[in-house]
């Protein structure tokens, strides 16, 4: 039992670890949505956003821990 919820303790630490970086995930993929309901026609647009977001989110995260 301990060795099951020790997996799920590290499987939630993978996703909760760093609330910054979830927190910024989360405007990103608001800002996508808003993007794609405003521009349905231009799906492509939602779809750089979210890409474009999720990147600078990460090198962002990355440079801060690195800075630690």
């Amino acid at each position: 039992m301990r060795t099951l919820i020790g997996i799920f303790g590290e499987l939630a630490g993978l996703f909760i670890d760093d609330g910054l970086l979830a927190l910024a995930i989360g405007v990103v993929v608001v800002f996508a949505a808003l993007v794609a309901a405003i521009a349905p026609a231009v799906p492509i647009a939602a779809g750089i956003v979210l890409v474009v977001g999720c990147l600078g989110a990460l090198v962002g995260n990355v440079t801060r821990a690195g800075k630690r």
